[in-house]
């Protein structure tokens, strides 16, 4: 299980508020690939994933705030997204 957390963003920013989430529980994602926007008082941030694997846990939804070091998400590290498609 790998955390995501928020990143330092400025000296002076300590809080910042979740934004869109680009990707779902249940997604795959790719080491650095984005995972969702944080928004300060100045700018618009994309926050990549910290590992390749599934998206299994939001712990912020859209529009909270959360502190610069607090863990927004968690990544599934090495698993694979569930299929609608079976095999034959």
């Amino acid at each position: 299980m790998s955390d995501v957390k928020v990143p330092s963003v400025g000296e002076s920013i300590s809080e910042v508020f979740i934004g869109t989430w680009l990707k779902q529980p249940g997604d795959r994602v790719e080491k650095d690939e984005p995972l969702v926007e944080v928004e300060t008082d100045k700018a618009t941030l994309e926050v990549p994933a910290t590992d390749a694997g599934v998206l299994s846990e939001i712990l912020k939804q859209e529009g909270d705030a959360a502190e610069v070091g607090e863990v927004i998400a968690r990544i599934e590290v090495g698993a694979e997204a569930a299929s609608g498609d079976a095999a034959p």
